[in-house]
């Protein structure tokens, strides 16, 4: 188990002002409200190990706020950077070529396209090297295409 040597932690008063509306405010994300109770016991003077039991977090999670907040700012302690999130698997030019391939007619031997079969073929005609079913399932929904829906009703003509 490792030791954490006493976190002298010294808040502004603007800063301790902030933290007091913010739990006295309405609603706010758990992890928030946890942070700034760290940080106001941290203040007061509590070791790392007795705010750790007090919020129930681990004394590490509770080191690393404190040195947060020491290195940076309130809002460096208090929320989390924004993440940058995955890139798209697909660029606008093989979407298009995906979405024409569906407006067309399917391959011999089918009646429609499905999820599984308009993958399949955007690999064999290489507009894309690989792709998955729930990629083309998104990519279809947001362009609002059902191309398995297609109804083949047969109207008579007049006479």
């Amino acid at each position: 188990m490792r030791t954490y040597r006493r976190l002298c932690v010294q808040l502004t008063q603007r800063d301790r002002e902030k933290i007091d509306d913010l739990l006295s405010g309405g609603i706010q994300p758990t992890r928030v409200v946890l942070r700034a109770l760290v940080l106001t016991q941290l203040h007061n003077g509590k070791t790392i190990s007795e705010v750790a039991a007090n919020v129930r977090l681990a004394s590490k999670t509770v080191h690393d706020i404190g040195r947060r907040y020491q290195d940076g700012d309130l809002d460096c302690a208090l929320y989390d950077k924004q993440r940058p999130g995955a890139a798209e698997l697909l660029d606008r030019s093989q979407k298009q070529r995906i979405i024409a391939m569906v407006c067309s007619a399917p391959p011999g031997g089918r009646a429609r396209w499905t999820v599984r079969l308009v993958a399949e073929e955007a690999i064999k005609r290489k507009l894309v090297p690989k792709v998955g079913r729930e990629t083309i399932r998104v990519l279809l929904l947001h362009h609002d295409l059902k191309p398995w829906r297609e109804k083949n009703v047969v109207r008579g003509g007049t006479e």
